[in-house]
């Protein structure tokens, strides 16, 4: 099995619920199991700043699939919940990232991982440190712990972290 982490956002509709979703589908696929969830946390949008605040969350998966195939995965789930690519940063029902697959560093012509712009981001950094204090960056041995006071935004705790059934089962 492979150990990967992933980012979830949402900030159309009910938020929480996208994110449940997100995990719930997750779930469902024969060979994918989610082990961890990372606590919930409110964040102002990156990029396209003009939009409504974005629910964050890191969890870390075992899968059978390998990395081209987990990508395509993500982007039926996000389809599932009715993600529009119209805008680049724009607001989105749901977001799935890859942001580790193993300890590897892949880059094909549709993937890249690391996330190549994770280490930038403390909406990814902060989740992502709390399900794994030791992760460390593949090409550097950086701890992603220690990348967070560089990163960008502000991040404010909208849930604390609990186990995969609970965070299946709240309500905004």
């Amino acid at each position: 099995m492979n150990n990967v982490y992933l980012s979830i956002g949402s900030n159309i509709g009910d938020r929480l619920s996208k994110l449940q979703q997100a995990v719930k589908l997750l779930n469902s696929i024969p060979g994918t199991e989610v082990k961890k969830i990372s606590a919930v946390y409110e964040t102002a949008a990156v990029g396209l700043t003009d939009q409504a605040d974005f629910l964050n969350a890191a969890v870390q998966i075992w899968t059978k699939f390998g990395p081209e195939e987990l990508l395509s995965v993500c982007q039926d789930i996000e389809r599932q919940l009715e993600r529009e690519r119209t805008v680049r940063w724009g607001p989105r029902t749901i977001d799935l990232d890859i942001l580790l697959y193993n300890q590897d560093n892949i880059e094909t012509e549709r993937l890249t991982i690391p996330h190549p712009r994770m280490r930038e981001r403390a909406f990814v950094l902060v989740p992502l440190a709390e399900l794994n204090r030791e992760l460390k960056e593949p090409h550097s041995d950086r701890l992603y712990r220690d990348l967070i006071r560089k990163a960008e935004g502000e991040v404010r705790l909208y849930r604390e972290a609990v186990d995969v059934s609970t965070f299946l089962e709240l309500t905004e």
